[in-house]
């Protein structure tokens, strides 16, 4: 089996790189002026969306304002924020923490940049992020007043789906996702594909002591919340972290812990970022595509529109043929969605140290996104060994093209780059 190994570890949303202990100075990070350290970034030609793990600095207080102060050049500034890291595992550690910021792009290509962290003057004028909780099964996520995104860690049932349709009734996804001018993204329960759900993640063929089950459309198994990990809006990010299960009746079979990570959006775009680790409990469990197709985890089903105005992008260019079973680090979505005055859309990105990179795909101009790992040829998880998954939903304004998707897809690859270096690390 091909599993994330340290290195990815580092590069997933929830900060699940190891790294050098900062020497703390002071009783609490929250109560000091500056960092001893400092954060080494390479030059790049877009903002960097980084999430670096400082394993010795405390989290702190969320609502405590940091900023970023590039080492020669003290013009330059970024507000910054301080969250729990996660461990391996995906868990909620209780030491460390995860260094949050937007490196503005700048530096001379091949080179890197330094950084200091010290508390910001005053916060950042921009607006933060808050949580509500919408019902007993949604949690909303906005920057300000506008909406983000809704997590859906309860049970969405649709009434005018016949009762005893496994189709019926869905837990652990994010819908609705809104994009820059207020536009619904995606979709959930469409007609054509009723099973489809948002941004989401299942398999259609999933192997457990030697009974197959399709959580694509919940037959037989389904995803269910646990319990909740993290929880936080803080100036820079929000922050949804939660353990679920795959249940087999009252079996839980698997142990899914998820990390959804969201940046502030400046005007052009917004990222979000989600990082899953998934862990087979009592028995090895066999992942396995659609035959031909691949279809099978990371998805994202986007809302309808007039799909003569569909453009999926890939690496090679526009493509108006769907793509079965194709090797892609990313593809991107533009149509025109309501709500929007022109085309706008969104890109899935894979990390690059994702196991079997670049995965294989299933791209459909009607509406799905499909990330398909293992693909069409199964792969069995061994007992209690984490599987680390991460990607990068990147949401954009307008249209996009090549060159706009080759930097941002360049940008997520060099934000795992970003190092804290310590005191002790430095002499």
């Amino acid at each position: 089996m091909a599993v994330a190994s340290l290195a990815f570890a580092a590069a997933c949303v929830a900060g699940y790189r190891e790294s050098r202990a900062i020497e703390p100075r002071g009783d609490s990070a929250t109560r000091r002026d500056a960092i001893d350290g400092s954060l080494s970034v390479p030059a790049h030609a877009s903002d960097l969306h980084i999430a670096v793990p400082c394993v010795g600095l405390s989290a702190g207080d969320a609502a405590t304002a940091w900023r970023l102060v590039e080492i020669g050049h003290a013009d330059h500034t970024a507000p910054a924020q301080l969250a729990p890291l996660a461990a391996p595992d995906g868990a909620k550690r209780s030491d460390g923490a995860l260094l949050l910021a937007v490196i503005p792009a700048g530096g001379t290509p091949g080179a890197s940049r330094s950084w200091k962290l010290e508390r910001a003057p005053k916060p950042s004028g921009a607006p933060g992020f808050a949580l509500r909780d919408l019902n007993a099964a949604s949690v909303g996520v906005y920057q300000g007043e506008q909406p983000v995104f809704v997590y859906n860690h309860g049970s969405i049932v649709r009434d005018d789906i016949a009762a005893g349709d496994a189709r019926r009734e869905r837990a652990c996804y994010l819908h609705p996702v809104w994009g820059l001018a207020g536009e619904v993204l995606t979709d959930d329960f469409p007609k054509d594909h009723p099973h489809h759900h948002g941004l989401f993640w299942a398999w259609p063929h999933i192997v457990i002591d030697g009974a197959e089950y399709d959580l694509w459309v919940n037959d037989r198994i389904r995803q269910a919340t646990v319990r909740w990990l993290h929880r936080d809006a803080g100036p820079i990010t929000s922050t949804l972290a939660v353990e679920n299960g795959w249940f087999v009746g009252d079996r839980n079979a698997m142990t899914e812990r998820v990390w959804i990570r969201v940046y502030r959006a400046d005007e052009q775009s917004r990222v979000l970022d989600i990082g899953l680790t998934i862990i087979p409990r009592g028995s090895p469990v066999t992942l396995r595509g659609a035959e031909g197709k691949s279809y099978g985890g990371m998805t994202a089903r986007f809302a309808p529109g007039p799909r003569a105005d569909t453009v999926i992008t890939v690496p090679d260019g526009p493509t108006r043929d769907d793509l079965p079973d194709t090797r892609l680090p990313w593809a991107d979505f533009t149509s025109r969605f309501a709500g929007a005055q022109g085309p706008s859309g969104a890109a899935l990105l894979v990390h690059p140290d994702h196991p079997d990179f670049p995965p294989a795909w299933l791209t459909r101009h009607y509406g799905p996104l499909c990330v398909g790992w293992p693909g069409v040829n199964a792969k069995t998880l061994p007992v209690d060994q984490p599987v680390h998954l991460a990607y990068r939903f990147w949401i954009h304004k307008t249209a996009s093209d090549v060159a706009a998707m080759r930097g941002a897809f360049d940008a997520y690859s060099a934000a795992v780059k970003a190092e804290w270096r310590s005191v002790q690390s430095q002499n």
